[in-house]
């Protein structure tokens, strides 16, 4: 059992040092909310708890039952609250405050102090932070993180509560058995509530007309009015009372017992208890999560939070800490879901990449990478969080699946993400045609060979090689021509489709050439491939009557 089940003033006061804080019960400025929200932009996933355990800040995610972080903070961890727009984190932490940025879970300050921190509150419009030290509450600045004013307050000052307006600062004074009410604008004391013997812990309602404190020495509770801030009602609870937290429509308050392991339950209508839940070993500071249906209660005597169904006040689980919990904080934060690809529009195209596709699917914002099959999208840009729109990188003929990285993670792999790379194809069509040219002094016979490509795609390159009749021979070749005996080979480059590339050459006439003169034309190479060999050869017949007198088709 800790020293704080003993009801010496000294042992409260080295206790006080690491009790729980909970955000919106700093925020208690903000209208008695134990928690504190995620920037408005951000869609809310994810429940985050900020726990103190000692020298450290735990942070856990209770949506994944995952600890995401551990924040090295020093010794003496004690009360934690959270900006209303969830940016930061202040913890008080022996004699300074520990600022954390919850973006990155990293410190980023440290403010010093005169005296051992215990109570943190952050003002609804979150230009200052609060902190209670001694017999005092200081004022931070949390855009320079300075401390820009103080006032002395009574004896142990502890527990703090702002109100929504920002203008008052409740404190609950542990050796005083007070609460003070401190105007912020001026730093002073207005007006001195008696309250229970040892008070710790002090929560806002959400409306801001009650403070409900918690009086360790009586294991009673004290409701005050705002305003007139007077006592107008005492409830009893349970043993050594610590924390306190409102739910966040005011119709609730839930107060830790460290006495007893148990958290009372009181209706704000009646002001009387209507449960009081087992939970965890030595129950110190508590916090109502944002959406009202879970209460954390952090318990230092077993390294634990317990949850508690708001609902049904039973607990509903148990969060694991490294060390004995004394404060928590909630933080709802925006997470990325993985993304999911539904739709690839158009689902092919060809092998060189290029192709525009539309990418459909969901949680797409924020992507960062795009690939097909383990190659990069050559570009894309993110339409929506339904929609990118990328190009094809080159490929090799088959199907790929399409993901879409995020800081979610990456697209799991199914059939509706799947792109087909198709092998291009074109389609030459050979053809040869004669035409005689007569003399008596150099008679030939030119034939002309056509690579006509009748597509779907280019051709990067083909070859045509024409077969000569037995003895024949050739000149006067096109550019890409070689001839050797009985053949001659032309070689063509880009052929885009619907067009058509001409290469010829001469056969020379003579007394011993006459008759019928046969040139055939075949494809012997293509890139890409000739799909359909039905076309790929073709003949000429030019007959020869006589040097001067010859007929081609």
């Amino acid at each position: 059992m800790s020293s704080i089940m003993t009801a010496r003033p000294r042992s409260i006061s080295r206790w006080r040092q690491r009790l729980l804080a909970l955000a919106g019960s700093l925020a208690l400025a903000a209208g008695g909310l134990a928690t504190a929200a995620a920037p408005a932009h951000a869609a809310v996933t994810h429940q985050n708890l900020y726990i103190t355990t000692g020298s450290s800040v735990t942070v856990y995610d209770t949506t994944a039952n995952a600890e995401v972080a551990s924040i090295p903070v020093g010794a003496g961890a004690a009360e934690i609250s959270i900006s209303p727009d969830g940016s930061h984190a202040y913890a008080a932490v022996g004699s300074k405050v520990v600022v954390i940025d919850t973006a990155t879970n990293t410190v980023t300050a440290n403010v010093a102090l005169t005296a051992s921190a215990t109570g943190m509150a952050v003002s609804p419009d979150g230009t200052r932070a609060y902190v209670s030290f001694g017999g005092r509450i200081g004022a931070i600045d949390t855009a320079t993180n300075t401390l820009v004013g103080t006032v002395s307050t009574a004896s142990n000052a502890s527990g703090v509560a702002i109100t929504a307006d920002g203008l008052q600062a409740y404190v609950s004074n542990t050796g005083s058995s007070s609460v003070s009410v401190v105007a912020t604008a001026t730093m002073t004391v207005t007006s001195t509530i008696p309250v229970g013997s040892q008070p710790i812990d002090l929560v806002l309602s959400p409306d801001g007309t009650r403070v409900y404190v918690a009086n360790y020495g009586t294991g009673k509770a004290s409701v005050i009015d705002t305003a007139s801030n007077t006592v107008i009602a005492t409830v009893t609870v349970g043993s050594l009372p610590t924390g306190v937290a409102v739910t966040p429509d005011g119709s609730q308050v839930y107060i830790t017992n460290v006495g007893g392991n148990t958290v009372s339950v009181i209706d704000t209508t009646t002001n009387s208890v209507t449960a009081t839940v087992p939970v965890c070993v030595n129950p110190q500071r508590n916090a109502v999560s944002t959406d009202g249906t879970t209460v954390y209660a952090a318990c230092s005597g077993n390294n634990a939070v317990s949850k508690i169904s708001t609902a049904t006040n039973t607990v509903t689980g148990t969060v694991p800490t490294s060390a004995g919990a004394f404060a928590v904080a909630e933080l709802d934060v925006s997470v990325a879901g993985t993304p999911v690809v539904t739709g690839i529009s158009p689902s092919s195209g060809p092998t060189a990449g290029g192709t525009a596709v539309t990418i459909t699917g969901t949680d797409l914002t924020g992507a960062t990478a795009v690939a097909f099959g383990s190659d990069p999208a050559a570009s894309f840009t993110v339409d929506s969080d339904t929609q990118i729109t990328a190009t094809t990188p080159p490929g090799t003929p088959g199907t790929v699946d399409v993901t879409v990285t995020t800081a979610g993670g990456t697209s799991t792999v199914s059939a509706a993400d799947q792109f087909t790379y198709i092998a291009p194809t074109a389609d030459i069509d050979v053809s040869v045609t004669g035409q005689p040219h007569l003399g008596i002094l150099v008679p030939y016979l030119t034939y002309t060979l056509t690579a006509h490509n009748t597509g779907p795609d280019a051709i990067t390159s083909a070859t045509v090689t024409a077969s000569l009749p037995a003895g024949a021979s050739a000149t006067g070749l096109s550019t890409g021509c070689t001839t050797s005996t009985g053949t001659v080979t032309c070689t063509y480059g880009a052929i885009a489709n619907a067009a058509s590339v001409n290469k010829s050459f001469r056969v020379p006439l003579n007394l011993l050439s006459l008759g019928h003169v046969t040139v055939t034309g075949t494809l012997t190479a293509s890139t890409p491939t000739d799909p359909n060999p039905a076309n790929d050869s073709a003949s000429a017949t030019c007959t020869a009557i006589s040097i001067i007198l010859a007929t081609c088709p």
